[in-house]
């Protein structure tokens, strides 16, 4: 419990044939955590791996899916256990369907263009329809190019027919379009740029441009009639793709789910193959797992490959890169359920090293601790704990996000509530528990040594939590043989001595002793460990020579370690001071906010005010306070324990998973 798991390094010779399916089940178990050889960790994926064409094909069918709104598989927390591998018509299936979606997608496009152009040119010309500017001028319009003109060898439906999709036409009143083809007498238009492609193609019809006197204004009103009715087809063929592309969508979306799945286990595969060591036809895997969970693994591996594997099993102090310190061995802690919630609180300082002491199960309990002191109360802290609840394996969907806190919320809930039940306070109340009430924290005359006690029940703690971190380091860095470090340093043997005898001094005070001549003695032998500690250290590893720096470096920094020494540990000790702080503050606050809710009580509106002020002042103390409490907690987990420690972090065990 107190230890991290022991790990076993593995290696893994495995042949070509079966290297996809060991990655797989590599993948699937989620316990090796690969060990990546050097010269190949930051290597360019070669292209014979296949993984660049993978890549290529997942992104298009994720390009595919983003147009469609089609749901995809895009982390390994996706991938269903009875995925499988891509098939060669699994490929062509992805290629037709992009290709499919591509051309959906460039009509698409284009008929968007041709809408918004149409609609900005119908714009234009209504901003001018009505003013009575010559026609010449008007035509110097910035979005289009006007022609007016007669046919004289074709119909207008059939120009229409021949060149209507590509520019605007239409009828000037007065002429049958229809049945005359002589004479018949047209408008045309197009963009700015299409006026050289409108001109040529008018010309090859036998089109004859009209002048236009100069007394004629304003502009035709069957160019706008045909505008607005080239927007609307182009609107209607809109929506024709976009119920094709809802169809689409719902017929493939199952199809391009397990795709997605398949080329996204295939893609993990390459992407792991291409970095591996080879010889020949052979590939060479090496990775760690705990040595409780190797047997079975090793099992599954060679039934997996019909025994066609080489595997080999090291301990860390067999592994030469262990040896050398050019590689840590990844940590992986085993823990309770409770304990197990308060990981990501070590992991977000760093990693234990290897064969360290786990401080995890301290870091649970003086956090819950801690945190219960500080935020008593026994309504408040149900909520806590409803939200643990509501946001664990068995909560509400939609808070899942958050389940990484449901452990640890309900923890900090059910001490908060039993610290509430101590105090008397439930949701600012502190009259409905007043029978069961054991401390009262708010100020009063009669209970001021009372607060004494607890400010000095905080101390307490944190004199414990200091303890416990020189311990561990002591413990460790004997492990080590770092023996500065565990023997004289000030978060050594000497510095926990020292640490000791002093608070056993100041106990001794306070129950009415005095300062005795003896106490000089055992208070200045510790300090003369700490300060000849390098020289000491240096002595028991046979270096030479006992001042690396000189005598009177070592006399500087001896003196400074000195001074720091004393400074520390007064520091680390009275911050717990902290913890009753915001006890106060807390008992304070509730009390601010039961006396606004009693003040307006009375009547009907009193009675709603009142409730309103204690729901919103219990809300705000939930939030706020709960926050800050938070964050205190974890200061004093950094500071005062962690640093005594934490001089050098491992590596988290993080298994390749699929």
């Amino acid at each position: 419990m107190f230890r991290p798991e022991k790990m076993k390094l593995l290696d893994i010779i495995v042949m070509e044939r079966d290297v996809d399916e060991v990655i797989e089940y590599l993948g699937r178990q989620g316990l090796l955590h690969l060990s990546l050889p050097e010269e190949n960790g930051s290597v360019e994926k070669p292209e014979d791996s296949g993984y660049s064409r993978l890549n290529t094909v997942l992104a298009n069918l994720r390009e595919a899916a983003l147009y469609l709104g089609s749901p995809i598989a895009d982390s390994p927390g996706q991938l269903e256990t009875t995925t499988t591998l891509p098939k060669s018509e699994d490929i062509e299936k992805v290629t037709e369907l992009t290709h499919q979606i591509k051309d959906l997608q460039e009509k698409q496009n284009n008929l968007e263009r041709d809408k918004k152009k149409t609609a900005d040119t119908i714009d234009e010309i209504q901003a001018f329809a009505h003013l009575k500017a010559p026609f010449k001028e008007i035509e110097q319009l910035s979005f289009i190019s006007l022609r007016i003109g007669r046919l004289e060898n074709i119909s207008y439906n059939e120009l229409k027919a021949n060149i209507g999709d590509r520019f605007i036409l239409a009828p000037i009143e007065g002429t049958n379009a229809a049945a005359s083809p002589h004479s018949t007498r047209i408008i045309a238009a197009s963009s700015r740029k299409g006026r050289f492609a409108l001109d040529s193609e008018l010309k090859k019809y036998g089109f004859t441009e009209i002048s236009i006197p100069k007394d004629i204004k304003g502009v035709p009103s069957e160019l706008i009639a045909a505008l607005e009715s080239k927007f609307k087809e182009v609107s209607l063929e809109l929506g024709k793709l976009e119920a094709e592309k809802r169809n689409l969508a719902e017929m493939k979306n199952p199809e391009i789910y397990r795709l997605s799945q398949s080329l996204y286990l295939a893609n993990e595969i390459s992407r792991l193959k291409a970095s591996l060591q080879t010889y020949g036809n052979f590939f060479k895997l090496k990775g760690w797992i705990p040595a409780s969970k190797l047997k079975d693994f090793v099992e599954g591996l060679k039934e997996k490959t019909e025994g066609r594997t080489a595997i080999t099993a090291f301990n860390p102090e067999e592994v030469d890169s262990v040896r050398e310190g050019r590689e840590k061995v990844p940590v992986s802690l085993k823990h309770s359920a409770f304990v197990k919630g308060f990981e990501p609180v070590i992991f977000s300082y760093g990693a234990p090293l290897y064969g360290s002491i786990d401080p995890t199960p301290f870091t649970a309990f003086f956090f819950t601790l801690l945190f219960g002191i500080m935020f008593g109360d026994a309504g408040q802290g149900a909520i806590l704990l409803l939200l643990g609840i509501l946001t664990g394996k068995h909560g509400l969907k939609f808070m899942a996000r958050w389940r990484k806190f449901s452990i640890p919320l309900v923890a900090v809930g059910c001490s908060s509530i039993v610290m509430g039940l101590l105090c008397g306070s439930f949701f600012c109340n502190e009259t409905l528990l007043a029978p069961i009430r054991v401390l009262h924290l708010m100020p009063e005359k009669g209970n001021v040594a009372k607060l004494f006690y607890f400010f000095g029940f905080t101390i307490a703690i944190g004199v414990v939590l200091n303890s416990i971190g020189l311990v561990i380091n002591i413990i460790n860095s004997i492990s080590q043989k770092k023996w500065h470090e565990g023997l004289f340093s000030k978060t050594g043997l000497a510095g926990l001595f020292f640490f000791w005898y002093a608070i056993s001094i100041a106990i001794r005070i306070i129950l009415g002793g005095s300062f005795m001549s003896f106490d000089i003695v055992f208070l200045v032998l510790p300090v003369l460990l700490i300060i000849s500690g390098p020289v000491l250290s240096r002595l028991i590893e046979r270096k030479r020579p006992l001042f690396a720096e000189g005598a009177m470096v070592f006399a500087m920094e001896g003196f400074v370690e000195v001074l720091e020494t004393i400074s520390t540990y007064i520091s680390n000790t009275v911050s717990f001071l902290r913890v009753g702080a915001f006890a106060l503050s807390h008992a304070v606050l509730a009390f601010i906010v039961f006396t606004m809710a009693d003040l307006v009580h009375g009547g009907a509106i009193g009675f709603m005010g009142s409730g309103l002020i204690m729901i919103i002042g219990n809300a705000i103390i939930i939030a706020l306070e709960g926050m800050i409490v938070a964050i205190q907690v974890m200061r004093l987990q950094y500071y005062e324990f962690f640093s005594k420690f934490f001089t050098e972090t491992g590596v988290e065990y993080k298994p390749f998973r699929i």
